[in-house]
């Protein structure tokens, strides 16, 4: 099949991945989009992983302020050098990040920040429900898992689904920025204000 221009231009607004990575992802499945994302998404998973253990002292920090000054959003996303720290398209995602968490509340960066005894507290919660609701006891640990795992991807902000767009989780947005600029890209932090919230 022949890999067209529009086709190209198609997967390259819906991901945001490189034009030959997107035309080499087309011509991989071909011409496939749901699979030439996934192929995107898997190399820029592979990419990202490299780039993990690379040192991130760089960035920025990022405010974005909603509902008429209601509520406001810091975070502080870094990088490995200036240089991409003081592109348009970082400070964009810096302020996407932001204007995501305003919407969306989460309370953690990711699962690995949650505390132990927060999560043995839903667990807790969690069986209890289970329990009460007479589901059988051999398929409780696995229900268990699945709504642990459901609790943790919303309130973890990097795991909650983008709300521009709800094909993507927030995580994907920053691993597709690491292939397109070669860098480590984290979300370090983050704080949420909203007016009159203790």
């Amino acid at each position: 099949m022949e890999i067209n221009a529009q086709l190209v231009k198609e997967l390259r607004e819906r991901t945001g991945a490189g034009m030959m990575d997107c035309k080499k992802a087309l011509e991989q499945t071909n011409g496939d989009m749901d699979k030439a994302i996934e192929k995107l998404r898997e190399m820029g998973l592979a990419s990202a992983r490299k780039k993990s253990i690379r040192v991130a002292n760089e960035g920025k920090i990022v405010s974005y302020i909603h509902a008429g000054g209601k509520i406001g959003v810091m975070v502080e996303l870094n990088c490995e050098t200036d240089f991409v720290a003081n592109t348009d398209e970082f400070i964009q995602l810096a302020k996407d990040i932001a204007m995501h968490i305003a919407a969306t509340n989460p309370l953690y960066v990711d699962k690995e920040s949650v505390p132990q005894e927060i999560i043995e507290k839903e667990k807790s919660f969690q069986k209890e429900q289970l329990l009460k609701s007479g589901k059988p006891e051999n398929v409780l640990d696995k229900i268990l898992d699945g709504k642990i795992n459901k609790y943790l991807e919303d309130i973890c902000v990097l795991d909650q689904p983008f709300v521009k767009n709800e094909m993507v989780k927030v995580k994907d947005l920053i691993n597709n920025a690491i292939a397109k600029f070669g860098e480590n890209i984290i979300l370090r932090r983050f704080v949420r204000f909203k007016l009159g919230e203790e």
